[in-house]
Order: structure tokens, then C-alpha cells, then sequence
């Protein structure tokens, strides 16, 4: 069986272009001796069946990251048939570059040209003969991977090109460096890897004795003190190459020219060190604002629908002369635990349409840059913003990008910032205890809980650069794409999918969740209902004193913050089970009796810092061991009650001194 590997940039359509060859049928493992997933399907062309083994996006071969050496360490592994590039077109200068140092190495090459369309819609073009003589490739496809578009000729290609026997590399001119790379081929490394050590790479340099390594390092330093970084003159010759490449197989039409003009006019002002920052804060206020407004409606409706179910659930009940344990449980349990985290839904839907269009706008690429320069100064990596950003959507795939930094130490800090990254599980809670105790103000205090994180999301990085792991922090590189309309069909599939993960997770998770505190709110059998003499009352009796100093010193929040752990909506559902279960109040209106608006505030902190969730625990042990996972676990703990603690006493002294 013939093996191809799919491989490009981040957010180039990798995976839609592997969903596509393969019709979704795939197999997830990990890299041998590695945490980083390894995914591969099979698809059938010509009577013959290919295996597709997607690879980590990546912008080179450098292996200067996790993903990156897995990368470049299977394409030279002798097992790839093939290799599959796909291409954002609407970047191909930044594109291209990893394509050309696949053809440096001489594998078989496709070139896939992904999101052809937004090349059509400019009315430029590329010839695909020129393009493949230039960089001898076998083959070049242009595709649009979310319409299907090219698919099948990209098959074809594939199908031709996996029975070629004779493809040679292509060979830059690197100038000046052109002596020391024959030098370092005369030891027994091919061009590529010499241009690796260059690049300041010693994987292929380590089969060398000593002797020689110590004359590599002066014949390198000797180079560098006359043409200065060599990894950047490395990198200069390759973009030469490439823009040359283009100037000869690329027409475009002078409204790229006026996209690409108009794109840097509106950047001067978005990315301007002085509004830049103000602006996307305002952007993430108005965001907020706006999702309240169009929730709020909804939410009402969801309300009433899930009380005029459980009047029926009750007459039904009733009528079939049900056991009063079978009603507890359906009502008291299931219905309201389910039902006060799933009237939430709409409030998330909107976020998640929100935060879709910023990203396919293009604004959330210059938000990473302006936090990137703001962050940069407090000793946070500039990579870790992306990770962080992914983070508000879910801490364990954000968790889990911290593969494509550098070093251990980048993705240990980074990992340890994440989890202070409020994430769409804690949204329930703010909603409910916002509009309890600051109606007309949720926005604000939403907005500030964000904010909140992010501060102590920075001061976790900076404490631990300046006390336990010092070192010199990298630099942000990424893309800047030019600000598109947003697709509405995108924007409604990627908020219905992470909505419909939601209620998936409702239905899973956090019933199993619900379920099990409502038997120990049951037991021993004969007790009141979630009352102190039950067994979930005294595990949170012995717990509850621990947050007596935070304001909320009484059992259901202790118990509720204990299931949280499991999943953050679950804090929700705890609440609707012990306090509002049985009784004909919504839970927004019963909070008040146990909660103050100062206490709330303190408890929404708690909340937000402590840890996110079992899942989050698990994937920091899978990706750094357990000691670190503990470690963060605690670290966690520590800084919410800490935080909270100090919130609630100086908010109270305050108060009383305002109130007198």
C-alpha cells in the first residue's frame, strides 16, 4: 500500500482537504514516543488503495518545535510515497516557503492550491505547467476543500504521480554559503541537512565526531560574523526564490493590488500600538453587549418551555401514581440540573457566532498581535498567544497546541497560563449569577471576568519566568490575512457544531454528573432532600469552612464547586439541583437568599480561576507528566481562593466604609 503524507501551513485547510480525500474515515494514535496525535485514513483511486497519514500544520522544517520534528522526521523517514502540500493561495509567498524545502529534500511533491476561489474572486491567476517546472513538482491541483471543488482531480493527481519513479529536487543558490554547504556535504550530509546545520539545526550534525563539530561551529561562526544571521540569509534566498516563482507563473489583477493596499491602510489603525488595544477591548465589551441582546429573548422562551415541562412531567407522574424517589429523580435531579445549564444555549450559540466572524473577518489574527506585544513585556512567550486564544473556546486543545512551541520551558509556562483562560464551560455561570445580582450590567462583569483571567494569566507567566524558569522568550510569527467578508455558511457551521458539543456534553458528562448528586442529595434514604443531613450535605459540611473567609461558607456552594471540577456547567447544574429542585422559583431568583452581590463576586472568581475540569487535569498529565499536572491542579486552587478571599474582605470593608 502507497503511503502520501498531507502536510502545510496552520489554517491552510489541511484537514478539510483530508476529510475530503478520505470521506471522514480515520484513525487517531500518537507519534512513536511522542504526545503528539497521529492521524491517518485511506481513500481508493485507480483500483488501488492509498493510506493518508495527516501531519501537524507547520510553516518549515526547522524542527524547532515538537510538531515540527514530527514533521520533518516522517518525511525522511524513507515511508512517504508522496508528499501532498496544500497551499493557502490567498498567501502563497508565506505558503510556498514549505513547499520549496520539501522539494529541497527531492520527495515527490503535489502542490494542492487550496481556497482557489478566493484567487478566482480577485481575477488573478497562476499557470499550473510554469509553476510545476519551477519547482518540479509532479503535479499541481487547485482545490476548494469546504465545496468539494478539485477533489477528485486531486485524486487523479495523486493516483499519476505515486507511479513517477524519476523526480529530482530542486537547488536554490545560496550565494556566498554555496562553499560552506558543499564543506558539510563532504562530511556525509546531503544539501538539506547541511542547510539545516546552517540554520542553526544540529540534529544532522550529531553522527560527527567532536573534532568535527568543533569545526563546523568556527566555520559557521565565520560565516555569520560576514553575512551576519545565517538562518536569515538561509530564509532571504528562499523567499528570492519564491517571489521570482511567482513573478513568473502568477497574474494578478490590480484588485488584489487594492485588497492587499487596503488591508495595510486599515491595519495602521487596528494594530496601532496606541488604539490597537483599546479597540479590541471595546470589540470583546460590544461583544458581550450584543449577545446579551439577542440571548435574552431566547432565554425566556427556553424558561418557560422548561417550566411548562416540568408541570407536565409532574401530572404525568402523578396520575401513574409514580414513586416519589422516580419523581425526585426526573424532576428535582434530571430536569432541573439539565435544564437550568441548557438555558443557557443561546448565550453561547451567539458567543460562539461572534467569535466565529472575528476570526473570519481576519481581526482575531491582529488581536494576537497586539496581545502578543503586550504580553511579550511581562515575559510570556509571543507564540503562547495562540494556544491562550483557543483556550476561551476550550482549555484541552489549547492546551494541546502548545506542541508547536519551541522548548519545554515555552510550553510548561503556556500550559499553566491556559487553564486562567475563561472557556465557554464557565459561561454558564456568569450568565446565571450576573443576571441575578447586576441585571442591566452583565456585560461589565462578564467582560471584567475575562478580563480578570487574562491578568492572572500574565502574572503567572511573569512569576514564573522571573522564579523558576528563566529564559529568553521567542517572538511571534504568524499570518496576517487580508480582512475578508465573513462566510455565513462557515460562521453558522462552526457556532451549530460547537453549540451542538455543548448539549452533547449536557446529555453525557453532566447528566452522569446530576444524576450522581442527586442520589447522594437522596441518601440515606428517608432524609430531606439535598438538606445538611443528607451525604452530600456533610461531605460538603466538612468541606464548606475552607470558603467561609470567601463569602460562600455553606455547603451547596462547596458541593457545587466540587462537581465543577468534573465539568465547569456542572457548578450550574449542582446549584439547580440543591437549591432551586422542588421549588416553583427559577434558580436566578433563589440565588439571592444564599448569595450577596459582593459573595457572587467572589464566587464567580472562584470559578473562574480554580481548575476547569478533569479533562483539562488529564491532558496536562498526558502532555507533561504528573507532577506538573498536580502541580497545576493545586497552583490553580491557590491562586482562585486566594484571589477570592482577598476580593470578597476588600470588598466588604468597602462597602461598609461607603456605607456608613
Amino acid at each position: 500500500m502507497k503511503t502520501i503524507a498531507l502536510v502545510g501551513n496552520p489554517n491552510a485547510g489541511k484537514t478539510t482537504i483530508f476529510n475530503a480525500l478520505t470521506g471522514g474515515q480515520e484513525q487517531v494514535g500518537n507519534w512513536a514516543g511522542t504526545t503528539v496525535e497521529r492521524v491517518e485514513g485511506r481513500f481508493s483511486v485507480d483500483g488501488q488503495t492509498v493510506k493518508v497519514v495527516d501531519l501537524p500544520g507547520i510553516y518549515a522544517l526547522s524542527a524547532f518545535s515538537l510538531d515540527e520534528r514530527v514533521a520533518r522526521d516522517f518525511l525522511l523517514s524513507g515511508e512517504v510515497d508522496l508528499a501532498v502540500v496544500v497551499i493557502d493561495s490567498t498567501n502563497l509567498e508565506r505558503n510556498l516557503y514549505l513547499l520549496v524545502q520539501i522539494r529541497e529534500i527531492g520527495i515527490r511533491s503535489v502542490a494542492c492550491l487550496n481556497m482557489w476561489d478566493e484567487v478566482e474572486k480577485s481575477r488573478s491567476d497562476l499557470d499550473a505547467k510554469i509553476f510545476a517546472e519551477i519547482t518540479r513538482c509532479c503535479d499541481v491541483v487547485k482545490t476548494v476543500g469546504n465545496q468539494g471543488r478539485g477533489i477528485d482531480e486531486l485524486r487523479s493527481a495523486i493516483a499519476r504521480c505515486l507511479e513517477i519513479d524519476d523526480v529530482s529536487e530542486i537547488q536554490i543558490d545560496y550565494g556566498e554559503l554555496e562553499g560552506l554547504i558543499d564543506y558539510l556535504c563532504s562530511l556525509g550530509m546531503n544539501r538539506f541537512e547541511a542547510l539545516s546545520v546552517i540554520e542553526g539545526d544540529w540534529h544532522f550534525a550529531d553522527r560527527i565526531g567532536e573534532n568535527k563539530r568543533s569545526v563546523i561551529e568556527t566555520r559557521l561562526r565565520d560565516a555569520a560574523s560576514l553575512y551576519g544571521d545565517l538562518s536569515i540569509y538561509v530564509a532571504e534566498r528562499r523567499y528570492g526564490f519564491i517571489r521570482a516563482l511567482l513573478g513568473e507563473c502568477m497574474s494578478r489583477d490590480v484588485d488584489m493590488d487594492k485588497r492587499l493596499a487596503f488591508t495595510e491602510y486599515v491595519d495602521r489603525f487596528i494594530t496601532n500600538k496606541w488604539f490597537g488595544l483599546p479597540l479590541f477591548l471595546f470589540v470583546m465589551y460590544l461583544m458581550f453587549t450584543t449577545v446579551f441582546k439577542l440571548a435574552d429573548p431566547f432565554v425566556g422562551m427556553i424558561e418557560t418551555l422548561l417550566a411548562h415541562l416540568a408541570d407536565w412531567l409532574g401530572n404525568v407522574l402523578t396520575f401513574f401514581s409514580a414513586p416519589e424517589w422516580l419523581s425526585s429523580f426526573l424532576i428535582n435531579g434530571v430536569l432541573d440540573g439539565i435544564g437550568s445549564i441548557l438555558v443557557f444555549l443561546p448565550n453561547i450559540f451567539f458567543l460562539y457566532v461572534f467569535i466565529s466572524i472575528l476570526e473570519d473577518t481576519g481581526y482575531l489574527a491582529r488581536a494576537a498581535f497586539l496581545m502578543d506585544k503586550f504580553m511579550h513585556r511581562l515575559g510570556l512567550h509571543g507564540k503562547s498567544f495562540i494556544p491562550m486564544l483557543i483556550g476561551f473556546g476550550c482549555n484541552v486543545p489549547a492546551i494541546m497546541a502548545t506542541r508547536t512551541l519551541s522548548n519545554e520551558k515555552d510550553r510548561i509556562v503556556t500550559a499553566f497560563v491556559i487553564p486562567f483562560m475563561s472557556c465557554s464551560a464557565r459561561l454558564p455561570i456568569y450568565v446565571l449569577f450576573a443576571g441575578a445580582f447586576f441585571p442591566g450590567r452583565e456585560n461589565i462583569v462578564i467582560f471584567s471576568l475575562y478580563v480578570i483571567g487574562i491578568l492572572v494569566g500574565i502574572f503567572t507567566a511573569w512569576l514564573f519566568n522571573r522564579l523558576a524558569m528563566k529564559d529568553k522568550e521567542g517572538l511571534l510569527i504568524m499570518e496576517m490575512p487580508p480582512y475578508r467578508l465573513p462566510s455565513w455558511k462557515v460562521v453558522w457551521r462552526f457556532s451549530w457544531i460547537r453549540t451542538f458539543e455543548f448539549v452533547k456534553k449536557a446529555w453525557t458528562v453532566i447528566l452522569l454528573a446530576v444524576v450522581l448528586i442527586w442520589f447522594l442529595a437522596s441518601m440515606p434514604w428517608g432524609v430531606e432532600y439535598a438538606s445538611d443531613a443528607s451525604l452530600l450535605g456533610k461531605i460538603g459540611k466538612v468541606l464548606a469552612p475552607v470558603f467561609s473567609l470567601s463569602g460562600f461558607g455553606f455547603w451547596q456552594a462547596t458541593v457545587a464547586l466540587l462537581f465543577g471540577v468534573v465539568a465547569k456547567e456542572v457548578v450550574v447544574g449542582t446549584l439547580g439541583t440543591l437549591l432551586a429542585g422542588g421549588q416553583s422559583e427559577a434558580l436566578r431568583t433563589v440565588l439571592p437568599y444564599y448569595f450577596t452581590p459582593i459573595s457572587a463576586i467572589s464566587f464567580l472568581t472562584m470559578s473562574l480561576l480554580y481548575v476547569p475540569c478533569v479533562a483539562t487535569i488529564a491532558v496536562m498529565k498526558k502532555e507533561f507528566g504528573t507532577r506538573w499536572a498536580m502541580f497545576s491542579t493545586i497552583y490553580t486552587i491557590f491562586i482562585a481562593w486566594l484571589l477570592s478571599t482577598t476580593l470578597y474582605q476588600v470588598l466588604r470593608v468597602v462597602s461598609g466604609f461607603w456605607g456608613r
